[in-house]
Protein backbone atom coordinates (compact mmCIF):
# COMPACT_ATOMS: atom_id res chain seq x y z
CA UNK A 1 0.00 0.00 0.00
CA UNK A 2 2.62 2.33 0.81
CA UNK A 3 4.43 1.61 -2.31
CA UNK A 4 2.00 2.48 -4.43
CA UNK A 5 0.85 5.90 -2.56
CA UNK A 6 4.73 6.49 -3.84
CA UNK A 7 4.70 5.76 -6.86
CA UNK A 8 0.93 8.08 -7.28
CA UNK A 9 3.57 10.71 -5.56
CA UNK A 10 5.84 10.36 -8.31
CA UNK A 11 3.73 10.42 -11.07
CA UNK A 12 2.01 13.49 -9.85
CA UNK A 13 5.30 15.05 -9.71
CA UNK A 14 6.26 14.45 -13.07
CA UNK A 15 3.10 15.26 -14.24
CA UNK A 16 3.42 18.61 -12.53
CA UNK A 17 7.03 19.43 -13.91
CA UNK A 18 5.53 18.34 -17.28
CA UNK A 19 3.35 20.80 -17.01
CA UNK A 20 5.24 23.36 -15.77
CA UNK A 21 7.62 22.84 -19.04
CA UNK A 22 4.68 23.28 -20.84
CA UNK A 23 4.03 27.10 -19.24
CA UNK A 24 7.74 27.73 -19.92
CA UNK A 25 7.83 26.80 -23.46
CA UNK A 26 3.91 28.28 -24.31
CA UNK A 27 5.83 31.38 -22.61
CA UNK A 28 8.90 31.28 -24.92
CA UNK A 29 6.69 30.55 -27.86
CA UNK A 30 4.22 33.61 -27.14
CA UNK A 31 6.96 36.05 -26.55
CA UNK A 32 9.29 34.95 -29.81
CA UNK A 33 6.11 34.88 -31.88
CA UNK A 34 5.11 38.78 -30.49
CA UNK A 35 8.49 39.57 -30.95
CA UNK A 36 8.40 38.77 -34.91
CA UNK A 37 5.36 40.40 -35.09
CA UNK A 38 6.85 43.38 -33.98
CA UNK A 39 10.09 43.12 -35.75
CA UNK A 40 8.24 43.04 -39.24
CA UNK A 41 6.03 45.58 -38.62
CA UNK A 42 8.94 47.87 -37.64
CA UNK A 43 11.25 46.52 -40.43
CA UNK A 44 8.18 47.33 -42.56
CA UNK A 45 7.83 51.11 -41.63
CA UNK A 46 10.91 52.01 -40.07
CA UNK A 47 14.55 52.36 -41.18
CA UNK A 48 15.19 49.95 -38.79
CA UNK A 49 18.47 47.65 -40.83
CA UNK A 50 19.56 44.25 -41.03
CA UNK A 51 22.86 44.35 -38.98
CA UNK A 52 20.90 45.87 -35.91
CA UNK A 53 18.63 43.04 -36.21
CA UNK A 54 20.62 40.01 -35.68
CA UNK A 55 21.85 41.68 -32.17
CA UNK A 56 17.89 42.67 -31.40
CA UNK A 57 16.77 38.83 -32.39
CA UNK A 58 19.96 37.98 -29.84
CA UNK A 59 18.68 39.96 -27.11
CA UNK A 60 14.52 39.03 -27.64
CA UNK A 61 15.91 35.31 -27.86
CA UNK A 62 17.70 35.78 -24.45
CA UNK A 63 14.84 37.84 -22.50
CA UNK A 64 12.11 35.18 -23.81
CA UNK A 65 14.24 32.25 -22.94
CA UNK A 66 15.34 33.70 -19.75
CA UNK A 67 11.02 34.11 -19.46
CA UNK A 68 10.42 30.79 -20.31
CA UNK A 69 12.66 29.39 -17.68
CA UNK A 70 11.50 31.53 -14.81
CA UNK A 71 7.66 30.65 -15.67
CA UNK A 72 8.59 27.00 -15.44
CA UNK A 73 10.81 26.92 -12.33
CA UNK A 74 8.17 29.09 -10.82
CA UNK A 75 5.53 26.70 -11.76
CA UNK A 76 7.30 23.42 -11.13
CA UNK A 77 8.63 25.00 -7.78
CA UNK A 78 11.47 22.37 -7.45
CA UNK A 79 15.20 21.93 -9.91
CA UNK A 80 14.86 25.11 -11.54
CA UNK A 81 18.35 24.47 -13.10
CA UNK A 82 16.95 21.53 -14.79
CA UNK A 83 12.95 22.90 -15.76
CA UNK A 84 15.01 25.66 -17.50
CA UNK A 85 17.58 23.77 -18.82
CA UNK A 86 14.37 21.26 -20.59
CA UNK A 87 12.66 24.60 -21.36
CA UNK A 88 15.81 25.73 -23.55
CA UNK A 89 16.66 22.18 -24.68
CA UNK A 90 13.11 22.17 -25.90
CA UNK A 91 13.20 25.41 -27.64
CA UNK A 92 16.49 24.37 -29.58
CA UNK A 93 14.78 21.27 -30.52
CA UNK A 94 12.02 22.70 -32.26
CA UNK A 95 14.03 25.56 -33.73
CA UNK A 96 16.57 22.73 -35.26
CA UNK A 97 13.73 20.86 -36.78
CA UNK A 98 12.39 23.62 -38.12
CA UNK A 99 15.65 24.84 -39.99
CA UNK A 100 16.53 20.87 -40.84
CA UNK A 101 13.40 19.44 -41.63
CA UNK A 102 11.94 22.92 -43.61
CA UNK A 103 15.25 24.49 -45.35
CA UNK A 104 17.60 21.32 -44.95
CA UNK A 105 20.27 23.17 -43.20
CA UNK A 106 21.82 22.15 -39.73
CA UNK A 107 22.99 24.90 -37.25
CA UNK A 108 26.09 27.02 -37.89
CA UNK A 109 28.54 27.59 -35.73
CA UNK A 110 27.01 30.85 -34.39
CA UNK A 111 23.75 29.37 -34.46
CA UNK A 112 24.71 26.79 -31.67
CA UNK A 113 26.68 29.72 -29.62
CA UNK A 114 23.40 31.23 -29.50
CA UNK A 115 21.54 28.29 -28.35
CA UNK A 116 23.85 27.65 -25.83
CA UNK A 117 23.67 30.87 -24.48
CA UNK A 118 19.62 30.35 -24.89
CA UNK A 119 20.37 27.49 -22.89
CA UNK A 120 22.32 29.11 -20.05
CA UNK A 121 19.55 31.80 -20.04
CA UNK A 122 16.72 29.73 -19.27
CA UNK A 123 18.91 28.18 -16.76
CA UNK A 124 19.31 30.61 -15.30
CA UNK A 125 15.26 31.60 -15.28
CA UNK A 126 14.22 28.72 -13.82
CA UNK A 127 16.93 28.40 -11.08
CA UNK A 128 15.26 32.34 -10.08
CA UNK A 129 11.46 31.36 -10.86
CA UNK A 130 11.95 28.79 -8.18
CA UNK A 131 13.51 30.83 -5.52
CA UNK A 132 10.53 33.57 -6.32
CA UNK A 133 7.79 30.85 -6.40
CA UNK A 134 8.96 29.80 -2.78
CA UNK A 135 8.54 25.94 -1.41
CA UNK A 136 6.33 23.75 -1.10
CA UNK A 137 6.98 23.03 2.52
CA UNK A 138 4.99 25.81 3.83
CA UNK A 139 2.10 24.56 2.72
Amino acid sequence: MVLSTTTNKGGMMMQKQFTALLYGWLTVMTLILGASLLLALLLKFTTFNEPTLTWVTLVIGLIALFIGGLFAGAKGRMKGWLMGGFTGLGFTLFTFLVQYLGYATMFSLEQSMHHLFYLLAAMLGGMIGVNVSGSDTAH
